[in-house]
C-alpha cells in the first residue's frame, strides 16, 4: 500500500508539471501574440495622431479620430523625447490626473517597466519624436497571471489528492491493526481455556500449592492479555478508575520482573486518590508498555519514577527513567509503527499505546524529554471534562 501511495505521488507531481509547464508555454504564446497586437495598436494610434496634426482634409482626420476612439483598452501617454508628458492621453482615471500632479509620471514609470515605448518621428530637420508609453489590457494581465492560478489549483487539487489517499491508507491500516488484534485474542482464547483447566486439575494434590499459585497468576495475565488484544478496534467502555491504584498495581507487576538493582518510585504529590474515566485493561497495557521501556532503556541498573498529579480537569502521568535515552532524529519516529531500536520486537507497543490514550481516551502520549545518556520521560495526559 505504501508503495502504492508512493507510485501516486509520483504520478500527480509529473502529471502537475506536464500540465503547468504546458500552461505556461501555451500562456507565454498568447502573451506575446497579445502584445504584439497591441503595439500595432499603440503605433497606429500615435501614427493617427501624427497624420491629424499635419493635414486638414476632413475625412483624414475623420479616419484617424476612428482609429485613436476605437483603442478602448490600451492605456497610452503621449511624451515628448524628453518624457515629458504633452497632455495626451488615453485610457486613463481623469479624476486621479486631477488630483495627483505626479500621477502621468507614476504611470509613465510604471508603463517603462512593461515595454518599450513606441516612437514616432514629428520632424525630420532637425529630428523630433514623441513617445507613447502604454500598458497591459486587462485581458493581457489575465493571461500573464494565469500559469499562476493554473498552478494553485493544480497544487490544492494534489494536496487534497494525497490527504485523501494518506487517509485511505491509515483506514486500511487500523483495519489491518484491528484484524490481527482480534485474531490474535481468538487464537489466544483456547489455550487459555486449556491451561486453566490443568491449573483446576493441579490444585487437587496439595504437593502442588505453591507452584499452583505462581501459575494461576500468570494464566490470570494471559487471560488479561487476550482481553486487551480483543478491545482492539472496539470502542471500550471508559469506566471511572482511581489511577493512582492503577498504576501502583502494574508497577508492582512489573517490580516482580525487575532486576534487583532497579529502583521504582511513585510521587502522587501527597493524593490518596485521583479519577478519571478510563478503560481498566487498555490503560494498564499503556503503563505496562511504558514501564517495559523503561526497564530495557535501564539496562538492568537504574531508576524509574513515576510521577501523578492532578491541576484542574486535567490529569498528569509522567514515567520517566536514568536510562540511555533516545536520540533527536528518533523521538519523531518511536510511535510509528514497525519502528525499534531493539534486536528483538515489533515495534507496535508505543503506537499502541499512542493509539489506545488518543483515540479511545481523547488524551494525549507523548515524550516530554529525552535525552541520551540521562534518560527519557514519557507523559499522559487525561481530560476530565465531560466530552
Amino acid at each position: 500500500m505504501f508503495q502504492q501511495l508512493l507510485n501516486w505521488r509520483t504520478l500527480l507531481a509529473v502529471v502537475a508539471m506536464v500540465i503547468v509547464t504546458g500552461t505556461i508555454f501555451y500562456s507565454k504564446y498568447l502573451s506575446d501574440k497579445i502584445a504584439k497586437e497591441e503595439k500595432e495598436k499603440v503605433t497606429s494610434f500615435a501614427e493617427s495622431l501624427k497624420i491629424k496634426a499635419l493635414t486638414n482634409d476632413d475625412d483624414v482626420i475623420n479616419f484617424t479620430n476612428r482609429i485613436a476612439v476605437e483603442n478602448k483598452e490600451i492605456p497610452i501617454i503621449e511624451t515628448d523625447e524628453n518624457d515629458q508628458p504633452t497632455g495626451i492621453y488615453t485610457n486613463l482615471d481623469s479624476a486621479a490626473i486631477a488630483k495627483d500632479s505626479l500621477y502621468l509620471q507614476k504611470k509613465i514609470a510604471a508603463f517603462r517597466t512593461l515595454h518599450d515605448p513606441v516612437r514616432v518621428e514629428i520632424t525630420s530637420n532637425p529630428v523630433t519624436y514623441n513617445k507613447y508609453y502604454y500598458g497591459n489590457t486587462q485581458l493581457q494581465s489575465e493571461v500573464r497571471y494565469y500559469p499562476i492560478i493554473q498552478l494553485i489549483i493544480v497544487t490544492l487539487f494534489i494536496i487534497v489528492t494525497i490527504l485523501a489517499l494518506r487517509s485511505n491508507h491509515r483506514s486500511q491500516q487500523n483495519q489491518v491493526w484491528a484484524g490481527m488484534a482480534k485474531e490474535t485474542a481468538h487464537q489466544l482464547g483456547t489455550p487459555v481455556s486449556s491451561l486453566e483447566g490443568w491449573v483446576e486439575m493441579m490444585k487437587e494434590d496439595p504437593a502442588n500449592e505453591k507452584i499452583v499459585g505462581e501459575l494461576e497468576k500468570d494464566v490470570s495475565r494471559l487471560r488479561l492479555v487476550s482481553d486487551r488484544f480483543g478491545k482492539i478496534g472496539s470502542t471500550p467502555q471508559l469506566e471511572e478508575r482511581d489511577i493512582i491504584v492503577q498504576v501502583s498495581d502494574m508497577m508492582d507487576y512489573m517490580k516482580k520482573r525487575a532486576a534487583g538493582k532497579v529502583h521504582f518510585s511513585l510521587d502522587t504529590h501527597g493524593e490518596n486518590s485521583i479519577l478519571s474515566k478510563v478503560s481498566g485493561p487498555l490503560f494498564d497495557w499503556v503503563i505496562e508498555n511504558l514501564l517495559k521501556n523503561a526497564l530495557d532503556a535501564l539496562e538492568g541498573r537504574g531508576d524509574i519514577r513515576v510521577d501523578i498529579r492532578k491541576v484542574q480537569e486535567k490529569v498528569f502521568i509522567d514515567v520517566s527513567d536514568t536510562g540511555k535515552g533516545i536520540s533527536s532524529k528518533n523521538v519523531q519516529k518511536i510511535f510509528k509503527p514497525g519502528f525499534t531500536t531493539k534486536k528483538r520486537g515489533w515495534g507496535l507497543g508505543l503506537s499502541l499505546s499512542k493509539r489506545i490514550i488518543e483515540q479511545y481516551h481523547r488524551g494525549e502520549l507523548y515524550v516530554k524529554y529525552s535525552e541520551p545518556g540521562k534518560g527519557t520521560c514519557f507523559r499522559i495526559v487525561l481530560h476530565n471534562e465531560t466530552r
